[in-house]
């Protein structure tokens, strides 16, 4: 009798258990909620404010707390709380399906958004442990001009980077982050997974992203920001999917607060939440936590993800927003696209990704360097850049940098679905980049079959002597796009169809628009 007792208790418990579901519970409004600005954020915070002129007052809505009165009657009822997301005015709970029912009854409740199940990519391809491919970590850097800012010791010094990943392990021991560690320029930490300040354990992910941005080894650059400070923030774990977009939601406010300037995200929402047609830089709660970033003056830059080869394909959350830099990997050395990057556009049309960086890196490990795959690398090479650049002019304001370093592209202004504008280029910046006075080709007709006449003699000991063209329909949109290894003189192309109205070419620095005629 005892026996079946307990086997009924424990049934009862395990319902009980598994009865608990996840919510968040948007509130209607802060009426008569005020708080302090200057107490509750950092300096930088309030200097970056102060800069792109938003209100440091309780007139910018999204910056104040929920309001006390709303949690505390929904954490009565709820069988718990966590985070209190300001900007969307929303409170995460856990909650039976009758208690989510009673909250729902409130009159203070604007909506009711369960969280479910996501699949979450963190855009590292795959790991290779073979020996260190010397050429390739000198070329990761200088391939973007980095060696240029590192002559003129331009370091992203005055910057802060907020850093979203899965852990950092040996971070705080490592001698490839010796110097941050001397200077004091990890600024703040957060374990958003575990509610905690140690970060420095877990999934090496962090770690190798981090040496992408500001990683030295025996002097030698791994990332170009090595005088910038950090933010660090574990947001991500690889067995609670659940909670990550919602990390990836509390750590952007946190990051904010605490002065970010630029955040660097190595992380997509895709399948399992999301359908093609929500990637509208409109709709994911992380796409429009980025956008909001980028009204509050930081830089957002994104992985495009390692979708290219599979069947979503496309970018994934926040990657589609408008505001963020969202990067694509490319081929080292023949720095076109490399197979697993995800394509653009978005599904309302907009160009993605905006740039792109090497898609296979040398990176720091826990015990030694790594060869690995990923636009997770890619991307914060760009955002270390973007620093260096910010440096350079401290009176860009985030939205200005954005544009710039798209102009700055290899490829300007010439882009596709698959390269953006192309890699960035510290010469742009440093005003050192050579003006071509001649015309590496020229379009020799304007009707089809094209033929296309390569001015400059042609070195087949070059990997990126590529010809990137595409066409375009009466409309200017894109109905598809090339990558063309030159190897002779003359070059014939055919229409893709009748509905070709112009096509876009780019070569060794010379780009051509062209109408076209059948």
């Amino acid at each position: 009798m005892k026996k079946n007792l307990l086997v009924i208790l424990w049934l009862s418990f395990a319902v009980s258990a598994f009865s608990q579901y996840h919510y968040l519970v948007f509130f209607t409004d802060k009426a008569g909620v005020s708080f302090n600005p200057y107490d509750y954020f950092d300096r930088k915070a309030i200097e970056r404010r102060r800069k792109l002129q938003i209100p440091i007052c309780e007139e910018e809505e999204t910056d104040l707390p929920l309001k006390q009165a709303y949690v505390d009657t929904v954490t009565l009822i709820a069988d718990s709380v966590r985070y209190h997301l300001r900007w969307f005015n929303a409170l995460e709970v856990w909650a039976s399906f009758s208690d989510i029912e009673k909250i729902k009854s409130l009159f203070f409740v604007k909506e009711i958004m369960p969280v479910i199940s996501s699949d979450k990519q963190i855009a590292s391809y795959k790991f290779e442990l073979d020996s260190l491919k010397n050429n390739l970590l000198s070329k990761q850097l200088d391939v973007m001009g980095g060696n240029m800012f590192v002559n003129r010791n331009i370091t992203g010094k005055g910057v802060r980077i907020a850093v979203f990943d899965a852990g950092f392990p040996t971070v705080d021991t490592s001698p490839v982050f010796e110097h941050l560690r001397k200077n004091r320029q990890i600024i703040k930490t957060w374990d958003f997974v575990r509610n905690c300040k140690n970060v420095y354990d877990r999934n090496q992910h962090g770690l190798m992203t981090l040496s992408c941005i500001a990683g030295m080894v025996k002097d030698k650059y791994i990332g170009l920001a090595t005088g910038a400070e950090f933010l660090l923030a574990r947001t991500e774990t690889w067995t609670e999917p659940f909670s990550e977009e919602l990390n990836w939601l509390a750590a952007v406010e946190w990051a904010d607060k605490n002065g970010a300037d630029i955040i660097s995200s190595s992380l997509g929402y895709t399948d399992n939440r999301y359908f093609k047609k929500d990637m509208d830089g409109m709709t994911a709660l992380v796409t429009r936590a980025g956008n909001l970033a980028a009204r509050k003056g930081i830089l957002v830059v994104n992985a495009i993800g390692n979708d290219g080869d599979d069947k979503w394909r496309i970018m994934g959350a926040p990657a589609d927003a408008d505001s963020v830099l969202t990067v694509g990997g490319v081929q080292p050395f023949y720095n076109y696209h490399i197979s697993f990057s995800a394509l653009g556009p978005t599904s309302d049309g907009r160009i993605k990704p905006n740039v792109v960086a090497y898609g296979e890196a040398i990176v720091a490990g826990k015990n030694k360097m790594k060869n690995v795959f990923g636009t997770s690398f890619a991307t914060p090479f760009v955002a270390g850049f973007a620093a260096c650049v910010w440096q350079l002019d401290t009176t860009m304001t985030n939205m200005e940098l954005f544009d710039e370093i798209e102009k700055s592209g290899n490829l300007y202004p010439y882009f596709d679905y698959a390269h953006g504008y192309g890699i960035p280029q510290a010469a742009y910046f440093l005003k050192t980049k050579n003006k071509r006075h001649k015309k590496t080709f020229y379009v020799a007709n304007v009707l089809f079959p094209l033929k296309i006449i390569i001015e400059e003699p042609i070195d087949m000991g070059r990997k990126d002597n590529n010809l990137f063209y595409k066409y375009l329909n009466e409309k200017g949109e894109i109905i598809s796009y090339y990558v063309m290894e030159i190897c002779s003189k003359k070059i014939i192309l055919y229409p893709p169809s009748e509905k070709v109205a112009w096509i876009e070419l780019f070569y060794h620095g010379t780009y051509e628009r062209v109408r076209l005629r059948f």
